[in-house]
């Protein structure tokens, strides 16, 4: 018998109408529904909880669809669609081009819309609401031309404008109806400290203000007028953030019940009064309540997924805990934070020097903790807020959990199994343990937890508990987390690099001999060459040092899969002389080498024989040429557009930026490879926020990125500064890049890395920008160090007998070529054939196996 397939659509593409459908596919919903999502908004569904960051990392980055399609093939996206009409008895759904959709089942995730008060001059040009990137991307032209801002409304997102104002660089003002910032997380002490922070930032604060009204100059808007001054307050650039209304309208207009306050009433499976139309997210209310957070969102999406599997799931509320960071300053609540649980205590810690203030609410007996604040300092949250969910003893002295570590307190506290961990995604301790537990395809690391149960993935908050869990898991089953560099080094990359550079090692028959043991390993042979050159910047060929290397770095040039090598001669920031390319070209042609363009403006020259490369870079080094690296675990390219010296959009010059700091990083070894890229201007042309470090042009200088790579895990880069005069700019990275050298572990990528540390990229802030650690000058002087003795390995390897005697395939027959490696021709260029034998030289030579090339 032959099933007809049902058809499902979903009205709205926010982040809970992305998460719906996602759950639909995962549980296999698409095996007999074809689904059909209606998105209002030109983009597909993005991070609206990262909105502000728009200005900083661009709409592909926050994009939770960046292929712009689901890869089900039975899931249709609209977008840029208004539904006009739902019709709940015909069970269907109108569109604004007068497309009539029918359905067996439907999804309202319309969401909410701003509110914006009725005060006189609300509509003037230069008034926007903060809801949408349309929204921000007009926001950013009229503050073009603008130099005072102003944000009506000082609660979670009024505050989150107030910030992309200020990143917009106008003068800022915030003005509160309430007598506190945050009125809704946080109390009157914590709205206190929270002032002082932000009033430090340089923006202007309003509370207890009323807004009378908008003042108009020349037609638009010129500033707010407030009920308890005479003047009013500056303001070219007006945004409305006082709250949001479910949007409701479609529900309404089809009959559906909604709640007193707004918002579709729907029962435990978010099913409205109609049995086939569901609503989920703001534009829902369960039991009479809106929620505003996306995490109550994420619950009923998955709730009507099980529901329309004719599952058991069902919401019954949600955790409104929050925490954030609001222009650089911690804010959390969560629980009972007000408390209004009758004769509940406050416990409180406040220092008024460092800006921190934290409150616990716990039991009239002193046994359970109920909610709290914290503002200014908030590593805690991630212990007390699964600790108050799951109704956990306090400890004897509850005080240890909110007093500061340097006071020589501190509390172990243990969660119970049911404790929901990550609240954005309704994760249990015991969900995570079951993922590093399982006996079929266990996790090995919390990263893969994160990947697997989207603990952690949402706001980020609850990282470093999940991180915990999984080490105290395998702790508690005997299988510590190892972080041996080896069987030979009972010690992680970085606690052996501190030790080589305290000891100030030289060999590694010496650093064996003081802190390992055996003979060393394909493993930590190269790690150690690595840490040495490093630190001493000798020559990865020099006796000591040569048996250590892979076999790229023995050979300087990439080994290719039948045996020949790639050479890559540096050409910084892709700037070429046409004499260099004619070079190039004639070294091609004589040796009859294949070549290809890189992805890091280089050109590579495929299929030169072992002894031939002596040859090879002798054309290229005396027509100026010097090793690109490209075989190294050190800097590759800093790729770069031309910037403003030929472009018309460019406000800075990227190419000669780039030169300066291929230039000064040349040669640096590393743990891992890394790439650089500088853009001219927001267009982003040279791809900078796909690299180690990346470089973007303002019109003020320059905004520096770190932490982004390609490979087998793409990652975009990370805001880390903005803003940067050139001195300033290179500073920065100088030290980025040697924290990153000292701490990374072995073959770990910059992305990894910064993922890896406590804090993430805050940590990464605190100690290259903040220099939090008071490590700045000595990582500048270790990368002076670097630049002052840097010298070319291909010169330096032509000028040393000993050294190019190693570049021949037969000991006893250095003329004669290998004879395994053989040619043809394909498009039109000699190209390396198939081996028709054991490769020699891969096969001999080299600690490791072979590494191919790739730039």
């Amino acid at each position: 018998m032959t099933h007809l397939r049902k058809h499902l659509v979903v009205v709205g593409h926010g982040m809970v109408g992305h998460r719906f459908v996602q759950a639909a596919i995962e549980r296999g919903l698409t095996e007999t529904h074809d689904i059909t999502v209606i998105g209002e908004e030109r983009l597909p569904a993005y991070d609206r909880v990262a909105l502000t960051s728009f200005f900083e990392v661009g709409a592909d980055a926050l994009s939770l669809l960046p292929e712009g399609s689901y890869a089900d093939p039975r899931v249709r996206l609209l977008t840029g669609t208004e539904v006009t009409g739902l019709d709940a008895a015909a069970k269907t759904v109108t569109l604004a081009d007068g497309e009539v959709l029918a359905y067996d089942a439907c999804v309202l995730a319309t969401g909410a819309a701003p509110f914006v008060p009725p005060v006189p001059g609300h509509d003037l040009p230069g008034c926007f609401v903060y809801r949408t990137i349309d929204d921000l991307e007009a926001i950013r032209d009229a503050a073009a031309t603008a130099k005072v801002g102003a944000v009506i409304g000082g609660g979670l997102l009024g505050l989150e404008a107030a910030n992309a104002l200020a990143q917009l660089g106008l003068e800022t003002h915030v003005v509160e109806m309430a007598p506190r910032l945050m009125a809704v997380q946080v109390d009157d002490a914590g709205g206190s400290v929270l002032r002082r922070h932000i009033e430090k930032l340089g923006l202007t604060i309003h509370t207890g203000a009323m807004t009378k009204g908008v003042v108009e100059a020349e037609g638009r808007a010129a500033g707010l007028m407030l009920a308890d001054r005479d003047e009013p307050v500056p303001a070219e650039v007006v945004v409305f953030s006082a709250g949001i209304r479910p949007r409701d309208a479609l529900a309404r207009t089809a009959g559906l019940e909604v709640a007193e306050r707004g918002g579709v009433l729907v029962d435990e499976q978010c099913r409205t009064g109609d049995p086939y139309v569901y609503a989920i997210g703001e534009c829902a209310a369960p039991a009479g309540k809106m929620y505003g957070l996306v995490a109550p969102g994420y619950a009923m999406a998955e709730v009507v997924a099980d529901a329309l599997l004719a599952g058991p799931g069902t919401f019954t509320g949600a955790d409104m805990s929050t925490k954030l960071k609001l222009m650089g300053v911690d804010v959390a609540s969560f629980g009972d934070a007000f408390a209004t649980t009758p004769d509940s205590l406050e416990l409180t810690y406040s220092d008024a020097v460092t800006g921190v203030y934290k409150k616990l609410v716990i039991s009239d007996d002193g046994t359970r903790l109920l909610g709290g604040i914290l503002v200014g300092d908030a590593s805690a949250y991630g212990i007390l807020r699964p600790m108050a969910a799951s109704g956990l003893p306090l400890p004897a002295n509850p005080e240890e959990l909110i007093l500061p570590v340097s006071s020589g307190t501190s509390v172990e506290v243990g969660l119970p199994d049911e404790a929901v961990i990550c609240s954005c995604n309704n994760v249990t301790k015991a969900e995570i343990t079951d993922r590093v537990a399982r006996e079929d395809d266990p996790c090995a690391d919390a990263a893969c937890v994160t990947a697997c149960s989207k603990a952690g993935g949402t706001c980020g908050s609850c990282k470093p508990l999940v991180k915990k869990i999984v080490e105290d898991h395998f702790t508690s089953v005997g299988k510590a987390v190892d972080t041996s560099l080896c069987e030979h080094f009972s010690m992680t990359r970085a606690e052996l690099f501190d030790l080589v550079a305290v000891h100030g090692h030289t060999r590694f028959d010496d650093v064996v001999a003081a802190h390992g043991r055996g003979r060393g390993c394909e493993i930590c042979k190269p790690a150690i060459a690595s840490i040495l050159a490093s630190l001493l910047n000798h020559h990865v060929l020099d006796d000591d040092a040569f048996a250590l290397q892979d076999t790229n770095d023995r050979y300087l040039a990439n080994i290719q899969k039948n045996g020949s090598y790639s050479v890559v001669p540096r050409i910084p920031g892709g700037e070429i002389t046409p004499e260099g390319l004619i070079v190039i070209g004639e070294v091609a042609r004589d040796f009859g080498l294949y070549t290809k363009i890189t992805g890091g403006q280089r050109i590579d020259l495929f299929g030169a024989r072992m002894e031939d490369l002596p040859a090879i870079w002798t054309r290229l080094v005396n027509a100026g040429f010097e090793s690109g690296h490209a075989y190294g675990k050190s800097l590759r390219t800093v790729k770069s557009c031309v910037g403003s010296t030929w472009c018309r959009f460019g406000v800075q010059d990227s190419t000669s930026m780039a030169i300066a700091l291929e230039l000064r990083y040349r040669g640096l070894r590393s743990p891992h490879k890394f790439k650089g890229g500088v853009s001219g201007c927001a267009r982003e042309c040279a791809e900078a926020r796909g690299k180690d470090f990346g470089v973007i042009a303002t019109e003020k200088g320059w905004n520096l990125y770190v932490g982004g790579n390609g490979g087998a895990v793409p990652a975009h880069a990370q805001l880390l500064a903005g803003d940067l005069d050139d001195e300033t700019l290179i500073r920065y990275l100088d030290r980025f890049l040697m924290y990153y050298i000292r701490t990374a572990d072995r073959l770990q990528r910059t992305s990894t890395w910064v993922a890896s540390l406590d804090g993430g990229l805050e940590r990464v802030r605190e100690v290259v920008v903040d220099d939090a650690l008071g490590l700045g000058s000595e990582l500048e002087a270790a990368m002076a160090r670097h630049v002052g003795t840097y010298f070319d390995e291909w010169r330096a390897t032509l000028d040393d007998p000993a050294k190019l005697a190693r570049f021949t395939s037969f000991v006893n027959a250095p003329d004669v070529p290998d004879p395994h490696i053989s040619f043809d021709t394909q498009r039109d260029q000699i190209v390396p054939a198939e081996s028709s034998g054991p490769v020699l030289v891969a096969a001999t030579i080299g600690v490791g196996a072979p590494v191919g090339g790739a730039r």
